[in-house]
């Protein structure tokens, strides 16, 4: 599983686009999600969108950036991406903390 942030700037939205937008532009409800959910400013130039994708052995940093941008892209809204981060959740390591005697 790969959790992937986009960083970039919207181009010119529609009145029906904003709206959308601002429907799910939720701070405390953005999550991870293989759909992807998004973050904005109130004016809308810049925006955070946070996706997760499913992983197979083989797959890397690039195929999952490339599936992050497909799903960003299934949205519809013109946007220009200016930073992407990627973390391979096969790699986080749990620490559970020891027993307190």
């Amino acid at each position: 599983m790969f959790r992937v942030t986009i960083r970039g700037t919207f181009g010119e939205l529609g009145a029906a686009d904003r709206a959308a937008v601002l429907t799910g532009d939720d701070a405390f409800g953005a999550a991870f999600t293989e759909a992807g959910t998004f973050t904005s400013d109130r004016g809308f130039s810049a925006f955070t969108f946070r996706c997760q994708v499913p992983a197979s052995p083989e797959d890397g940093e690039k195929e999952a950036t490339e599936r992050a941008v497909a799903a960003l892209e299934a949205h519809g809204y013109p946007c220009r991406i200016l930073r992407v981060a990627v973390t391979d959740m096969r790699d986080i390591k749990i620490r559970r903390k020891g027993r307190r005697r």
